[in-house]
Parts: C-alpha cells; structure tokens; sequence
C-alpha cells in the first residue's frame, strides 16, 4: 500500500536558495492553501519523502554484477 504525503509543520531550519518553475510553486502553494504549513515546510517534507523512496529503491534492488 502506497504511503500518503502529510503536510507537516514548520521545523527548524537553515536557510538555502533555490529556484523554482512557476507552475510548482503556484500548486504547492494552492495544495498549503487552508492549512497550518509553508511552503519550505512542504518541500522539505517532500524531499525527504523523495529521498527515502531512494533508498528503499536502492535497497529493493538487487545488487550489480
């Protein structure tokens, strides 16, 4: 069964720079639109949604021969 994305809170953080396209920035900002989230809080729990994808991928993987 495939996880569901939560919104999360605002943690504790660091400053860092990027640069978006338009079109995400508008749909993160309508999908925070109501709750009690930013928009760095949203990215944030979407990156480390994305990374650990990554590993279970890795590890689901069998490894090169």
């Amino acid at each position: 069964m495939a996880r569901k994305f939560k919104i999360p809170a605002v943690p504790r953080s660091t400053p860092k720079n990027i640069r978006f396209p338009n079109d995400v920035i508008e749909a993160v900002e309508l999908a925070i639109r109501g709750t009690d989230s930013s928009f760095s809080a949203f990215v944030i729990a979407a990156t480390r949604w994305a990374l650990e994808s990554l590993q279970e991928q890795e590890q689901e993987e069998p490894p090169a021969t």
